[in-house]
């Protein structure tokens, strides 16, 4: 092919830019993203353990006095800090962990019923809280029972607590109301069975 005075024109080779990455740099580059990846996902794994062991603390459940809200065999975690540096009041309807009364070397989870300062009656197995019937939406009819208690008042500093399961639960109608120095957790989670899986209310 000519140009448009006659000259010939001149075919030139495409220029080739040399590349500007070593030979091998492309395999240090993933290694490098490689070590990134697991550095992050070890820092990452640490954290979630500290969490774990000094927020949280995974327990299993031992009996049926929670039943339905908590199974037998069940396994939860409780928090253990949201009540100790006061991020939280302790409330009717939470369910709390504490050292046994009668036995401090064991620990209860049951649900807070009266704070300090709340009246509490049992009437035939219906709780009177101040004066008036306490709505339970976690108890199921076939988990009451028919016993009664005579009217007391929580003490400062203490708790009436109950299980779900009342026919089967061993709690402040039998040894009186916790210390508040007894309770360490919440119970806020469960992990396990994982058809169970999910925020405790």
């Amino acid at each position: 092919m000519q140009d448009e005075q006659g000259t010939p024109a001149v075919s030139v080779p495409p220029t080739t830019v040399p590349s500007t990455n070593p030979p091998g740099s492309l395999s240090q580059s993933t290694t490098r993203n490689a070590i990134s990846w697991l550095r992050d996902l070890s820092v990452s794994v640490v954290i979630a353990i500290i969490v774990i062991l000094f927020l949280y603390q995974p327990v299993k459940v031992e009996g049926t006095s929670m039943t339905p809200s908590l199974i037998n065999e069940e396994r939860i975690f409780i928090n253990k800090f949201v009540y100790r540096f006061g991020f939280s009041d302790i409330v009717r309807g939470d369910t709390i962990v504490f050292w046994a009364p009668e036995d401090p070397s064991r620990s209860y989870i049951k649900r807070v019923i009266g704070v300090p300062g709340d009246t509490v009656e049992i009437v035939d197995g219906t709780v009177i809280l101040n004066g008036k019937r306490l709505e339970e939406p976690y108890l199921i009819d076939i988990n009451r029972d028919r016993m009664s208690m005579t009217r007391r008042v929580v003490e400062p500093a203490h708790y009436f607590v109950l299980g779900d399961h009342r026919n089967s639960s061993n709690d402040s109608r039998s040894w009186g109301t916790v210390p508040r120095d007894a309770i360490y957790g919440k119970a806020v989670f469960v992990y396990w069975p994982l058809n169970r899986l999910g925020l405790l209310r």
